[in-house]
Order: structure tokens, then sequence, then C-alpha cells
């Protein structure tokens, strides 16, 4: 039995037009930002106060890039199950930078879009004309996509979030 566990779960906002990169082999990765935040009264002042945490998000399952792709537009509520991984990689000055991401692999990932067709159009209506080509005009309803990408149930959420974007 292992000891330890390495698993996130997050429901948030996407904050950028996912971007994909295809390789050699003929894979392919999707990466999007994604924001969480928390909201609450300042006892001192009686002020509503927000506090914003921006996840970088790494899907490394080739049906779930499908859906970012053809789905997901900035502002789009998600909730996402991965794991945290750090990556070195070097900077044009050759030092060494660190980045800690959300990872979604095969088999052991989550993705669900959290908004109804409706709120998906409306959203994609007032994003630019070249997130529509992209898209086709096309929208899923919200169901669970699992790491391997079969999607198994649906359901849907009312979540009402101020977020800035």
């Amino acid at each position: 039995m292992s000891r330890s566990l390495n698993k996130v779960t997050l429901i948030g906002h996407i904050g950028n037009i996912p971007e994909v990169r295809h390789f050699q082999n003929g894979g392919k990765v999707a990466n999007f930002s994604l924001a969480t935040s928390e909201s609450w009264i300042d006892k001192d002042t009686g002020e509503k106060r927000e506090r914003t945490q921006w996840h970088r998000v790494c899907v490394h399952v080739a049906g779930l890039v499908d859906v970012v792709v053809k789905y997901v537009t900035k502002g789009s509520l998600v909730y996402i199950e991965g794991q945290l991984e750090t990556r070195k990689w070097q900077d044009q000055e050759g030092k060494d930078q660190y980045t800690t991401e959300v990872v979604l692999r095969p088999f052991n990932s989550t993705f669900k879009m959290l908004e109804t067709k409706d709120q998906t159009d409306q959203r994609r209506m007032r994003n630019d004309a070249a997130s529509q080509a992209e898209t086709g005009g096309e929208t899923m309803h919200a169901g669970v996509l699992n790491g391997n990408g079969n999607e198994s149930g649906s359901s849907s959420y009312d979540l009402d979030d101020d977020i800035p974007f």
C-alpha cells in the first residue's frame, strides 16, 4: 500500500484559450491556466475581499486534448482532477527554472465541464471570431471525461461566481 498521494482537485475558470502542441510522434498536449477564487467579508472594514490563485494545467490525454480544443474557451467553468508535477527547464540565459503544473494523464485524471449548453453558447458569442471558427460552433453538455477519454454520466451545476473575466 502506498503511503503517499498526489491528487489535485480544482473547480475554476479557464484563464486563456488553451494552447496545443503537437509532437513528431503524433502526440499532443494542451496547456491552459485555471483561476480559482475565494471571497470573504473583511471583519475590520466590512468590505468584500477576493483572492484568486492561478494554476497551470497540462493535459496529456489525446481524447481530452481534443475536447479541450473543441469545447473550452476563456472563462469556461471546469472541474479537473490530476496530479502535481514539477518540470525543470532552462531559460534563454541557461539558468535552471522550475514550473509546477496540474497534469492530467491517462487513467488517473478527470475533466468535467460545469456549464450548460446555453452558457457555453453565450460565452462563445462573446469571444472573438477566431475562437468561433476553431470550435465550429458546437458545444458540449456537462459530462465527465475520464483520463482514458471515455465519457461517464452527466450533470449540471449552478455556480454563480463573480470572476473578472
